[in-house]
């Protein structure tokens, strides 16, 4: 029960998330900031209009992909945080990622055995034709 009640909100809000995956990743698809932040790549799409239409994120075009800029510079939204800009937020969040301990990988298999050798093979004449 304990473990359910954790997982039934965040700390931040799906824009939150997005905002911060565009800061790790500036190149990253719509694909690949929707499964990080685990949302449809619908919301994604519609947070990252709302984030571009607030001035937190501009698109830009190169070729055919789309970058992401942030302005560091903008202040959060919420007057709980008045005067506070998103950019040291965001600094720390994603340096904190680059720094963050790997979660424990499970134990690599024991390497196989090699296989006991071959008994040799004894040459064996073939019979003459004569």
């Amino acid at each position: 029960m304990e473990g359910e009640e954790r997982r039934t909100w965040t700390l931040l809000t799906s824009h939150g998330h997005v905002l911060v995956e565009i800061a790790r990743n500036p190149r990253a698809r719509v694909r690949e900031i929707s499964e990080i932040s685990g949302i449809t790549e619908r919301a994604t799409q519609a947070i990252i209009k709302d984030l571009e239409r607030a001035g937190y994120v501009e698109r830009v075009r190169v070729g055919r992909r789309t970058h992401y800029v942030i302005n560091t510079d903008n202040p959060f939204r919420h007057s709980a945080q008045s005067g506070l800009l998103v950019g040291p937020f965001l600094e720390l969040l994603t340096g904190m990622a680059d720094t963050a301990p790997t979660p424990p990988q499970p134990a690599a298999p024991a390497p196989a055995q090699p296989a006991a050798p071959a008994p040799p093979r004894l040459a064996v004449p073939e019979p003459s034709r004569a």
